[in-house]
């Protein structure tokens, strides 16, 4: 894992964590785009969405699980938030290391991008 979120999972760059289990970190995002900008990542290296397995499906549903878990956290649970999960550079993937966004705090605008 030479990513950055590589060095945050290793501890080389911090983060302002926010929930951490076996699987997943999640930790505040340091440029937020809304109030509440909580990324949450696996501690297994996938690069991708395109790059999961049928193998990792439980993972996919922990990471969402934890989503949940993060938006009660900050507060947002309530009221409302997204989950944004971007692949590919079309896509908006700017870090090659699975990621969810947790975004809320605000009325959040559609279509996004």
């Amino acid at each position: 894992m030479t990513s950055a979120f590589g060095k945050i999972l290793r501890g080389e760059i911090p983060c302002k964590k926010v929930y951490e289990d076996d699987l997943v970190l999640a930790f505040d995002d340091v440029a937020p785009m809304a109030p509440v900008h909580v990324l949450i990542i696996p501690k297994q290296a996938v690069a991708g969405l395109n790059d999961v397995t049928a193998s990792q499906a439980a993972l996919l549903g922990h990471l969402l699980a934890t989503a949940k878990k993060v938006a009660e956290l900050k507060g947002v649970a309530n009221s409302g938030y997204r989950v944004v999960v971007n692949s590919g550079a079309d896509g908006g993937q700017s870090v090659f290391h699975l990621h969810l966004h947790v975004l809320g705090g605000r009325q959040l605008g559609w279509p996004p991008g």
